[in-house]
């Protein structure tokens, strides 16, 4: 039997923890980066947000930049770029620029949102108008990755390139949109799951094959909080659950420390907020996590699992993928096995 496993990626915020510095965040994407690559994930995401002094990616394709070249064969990609802050012709440019210098290994994943405040997207001078090109934007930036069709306007680097795109979303315009297109589809269920039952079913019933893609494919987002116990796994989790509650009451900040009685820090209502946005979970033993990411795998069938998690101290957070990337193996050679029983 050839055993094919589910794909498991990362995507790493490049957090700046309390205590450190935006320095040794790049460092430690770096760091995890390899780690992950040795452990067979099959990507390494970063992701743009601006004017987040607990987050040190928001010049992404530099970051990408960096990772990739401390890197042999993970791909390397945006989860995402926030479209409405750049003009599609620049995008295409450092991408295919990426593109040419890793070949084959560059994603580009595409964010509706600003990924910041009004005042931090006005400072960036991008459609301040408030009218929504995404749709024509993401067809203007696929087009500069395709051959040289004797266009005016070329990326270069970038023609020829064919950097992989995808949609991300959190809400049903993103899934209609990456159908309706026949692109590759991530939900951003680790922070904002409410939609998500419905935005896949869309997804998967209106795809529309294409040049891209010729059937659905999905990616789920989980927060992973992996520790040796239960207990250990909801202390990492805390200093997550700290900075969503920061971020929700306006006090964004570097990631807090863990402690260890998360009701002893966060009010009931605040706590019940950051409960549900990071729902989709897998928290706890090796066991916990391994139960928990295959409940999700059951229930979503996800084509790739893209697993993140905002832990405090850098080892805990590899060894927290590591236990992660055990428990998508197993789950990955449970599934072959049932499905060659059949």
């Amino acid at each position: 039997m050839v055993t094919v496993m589910l794909p498991y990626s990362v995507l790493d915020l490049s957090p700046i923890p309390a205590g450190s510095t935006a320095a040794d965040a790049l460092a430690n994407s770096l760091d995890l980066a390899r780690h992950a690559e040795a452990l067979g994930y099959n990507r390494f995401w970063l992701a743009e947000h601006h004017n987040m002094t607990g987050i040190a990616s928001a010049a992404t394709a530099v970051v990408i930049g960096h990772v990739a070249a401390g890197t042999t064969t993970i791909r390397v990609g945006a989860g995402g770029i926030m479209l409405p802050n750049h003009a599609p012709l620049v995008v295409a440019e450092a991408f295919g620029t990426l593109a040419t210098l890793f070949p084959g290994r560059i994603d580009l994943g595409l964010g509706r949102a600003p990924g910041t405040d009004m005042e931090t997207a006005r400072a960036l001078r991008r459609n301040l108008s408030g009218g929504d090109n995404f749709p024509q934007d993401v067809l203007e930036l696929i087009a500069y990755f395709a051959d040289d069709k004797g266009l005016r306007v070329r990326a270069v680097p970038g023609v020829g390139t064919k950097v992989p795109v995808w949609v991300l979303g959190s809400s049903l315009y993103g899934a209609q949109l990456a159908a309706h297109f026949g692109l590759p589809y991530a939900f951003a269920s680790h922070f904002a799951p409410a939609a998500l039952d419905e935005a896949v079913e869309v997804y998967r019933q209106t795809f529309r094959p294409s040049e891209h893609l010729e059937r659905p494919y999905f990616m789920l987002a989980a927060n992973v909080f992996a520790g040796e116990t239960d207990e250990e796994g909801r202390r990492l989790r805390s200093s997550m659950e700290q900075a969503f509650a920061n971020l929700r009451t306006g006090q964004p900040g570097p990631l807090p420390r863990p402690v260890d009685d998360i009701d002893a820090v966060l009010e009931p209502m605040i706590k019940a907020s950051v409960s549900q946005a990071l729902s989709i979970s897998a928290t706890g033993s090796p066991a916990t996590v391994e139960r928990e990411l295959e409940r999700l795998v059951a229930r979503y069938r996800p084509d790739e699992m893209i697993l993140t998690g905002q832990i405090h101290d850098h080892a805990a957070r590899k060894r927290s993928f590591g236990i992660a990337a055990e428990a998508m193996r197993a789950i990955g050679t449970r599934a072959d096995m049932a499905t060659a029983a059949e």
